[in-house]
């Protein structure tokens, strides 16, 4: 089996042993949980979602500062107001994250905020997408995955199916720069 890294949130694709449906792994620290691929693809979209987000609110408190002339106190008043109204886009699945975009009043810069229990990291708007990226690939990687099994059940052994998956994980991996 391919071993993620200790740090940060790692997602691979999985098969639910008891039902044979595809379903994501995540696993952050020493927590393993399985998710659904609605659930990751509703992370990947959410995640997209705050980095785009986190950028908006940077240019929206520069541009009440700087252009309106408003104090820092009523800027964030106003950017409040404005996350207020922000609805999420509806779509099956819920996501495997706490997500939040953020504005560092202190730095001036975007952030997204992601936290699953009691882990917590803080991204950048662009590690935000490319997270989102990857949980998008993942959940589209275990649809296919099993199909392909499925596919293939007629013709190959499981033990010869598993190695075949395992070294394509592999080939990941090294892609990623993980091995």
């Amino acid at each position: 089996m391919n071993t993620p890294p200790d740090d940060g949130v790692w997602i691979t694709d999985s098969q639910d042993p008891e039902t044979g449906a595809p379903i994501c792994l995540i696993r952050w620290g020493e927590h393993t949980t399985p998710v659904s691929v609605d659930d990751a693809f509703a992370t990947a979209r959410d995640l997209f979602a705050a980095a785009a987000h986190a950028e908006t609110d940077k240019a929206l408190v520069e541009e009440l500062i700087h252009g309106g002339g408003l104090d820092l106190q009523t800027a964030g008043v106003m950017l409040s107001r404005v996350r207020e109204r922000r609805t999420p886009a509806p779509a099956p699945g819920r996501p495997a994250l706490r997500i939040e975009a953020v504005y560092g009043f202190r730095t001036c810069m975007p952030y997204v905020h992601i936290a699953r229990g009691s882990h917590k990291a803080e991204l950048t708007p662009d590690e935000a997408r490319t997270m989102g990226q990857h949980w998008l690939e993942t959940a589209q990687a275990s649809l296919l995955g099993v199909r392909f099994r499925y596919a293939l059940g007629d013709h190959l052994t499981p033990d010869t199916i598993n190695t075949v998956f395992a070294a394509v994980q592999d080939i990941q991996l090294r892609k990623d720069g993980y091995r």
